[in-house]
């Protein structure tokens, strides 16, 4: 059985886009040793093994070994997909989940029914490997959602998992400062999630919100998804900024 240390190994290293003879390189660690550390033949990995690979790819050991606390701030990743289409929608979410379902990843979707529904009849069979949440449930307001996010987190990452991936649709209504709140709650996120081993996939409608609605998330968002790939937003601020500007100013 591949233990817990193989398996964020193997995680991190396929994240990087590295082959086991890469991370050698970078690491200085052999690749026979990295193969047996993956492949669980290798119980007993010692320290300054592991801070040499958790060094090359830019995780904690405590990602490595499978302590949620102290992990780098790197890790998380906050991205947008802004669609015009289902096709759009589609072509962005489905990707992102089969890859998840190759890699052995929690995985979860918060949308709407309709979206559900899509995403359902899309991955076919594959979908028994997501859990599905109602989007008005979950984002009862933003400190909810925040405190739901953190709770996910913690419970999947206890409990083994690896990678947590999630699509959130983006449906928020109210009053203007209601859409206000929600938008500097995505900014939001990625302070408060900053050491989480996770991926969020934000999907914002473009039929359903006005231009600027889509250009503020495109600035609380790292990076943006368009069909399979994923690019850096250029338009992104930091948290720290972001925040701290007026909002009429926006």
């Amino acid at each position: 059985m591949i233990s817990r240390v193989g398996q964020t190994l193997k995680a991190a290293r396929t994240r990087a886009g590295w082959s086991r003879e890469a991370l050698a390189y970078h690491s200085g660690v052999s690749w026979s040793a990295i193969s047996q550390i993956e492949s669980g033949r290798r119980k007993d990995v010692r320290l300054g093994s592991l801070s040499a690979l958790s060094d090359a790819l830019g995780v904690s050991v405590d990602y490595l070994i499978g302590t949620k606390a102290a992990i780098s701030p790197q890790l998380f990743e906050h991205r947008v997909l802004p669609y015009a289409s289902d096709d759009d929608f589609l072509g962005g979410a489905i990707p992102f989940l089969a890859e998840g379902i190759e890699q052995s990843h929690c995985l979860l979707a918060i949308t709407t029914e309709a979206k559900t529904a899509l995403l359902r009849d899309a991955l076919d069979d594959r979908a028994e490997h997501i859990e599905f949440a109602d989007w008005a449930d979950w984002y009862s307001s933003p400190l909810d959602a925040l405190n739901r996010y953190g709770a996910f987190v913690t419970e999947k990452f206890g409990a083994g998992a690896i990678w947590i991936r999630v699509v959130a649709e983006a449906a928020w209504t109210g009053t203007d400062d209601d859409i206000a709140e929600w938008t500097r709650y995505e900014s939001l996120v990625n302070l408060s999630f900053a050491s989480s081993p996770a991926t969020i996939v934000c999907t914002y409608d473009e039929r359903a919100f006005p231009e600027s609605i889509v250009t503020d998330a495109r600035r609380t968002h790292p990076a943006v998804v368009q069909g399979s790939a994923v690019s850096e937003s250029p338009t992104y601020q930091d948290a720290e900024h972001f925040l701290m500007e007026p909002q009429g100013s926006r």
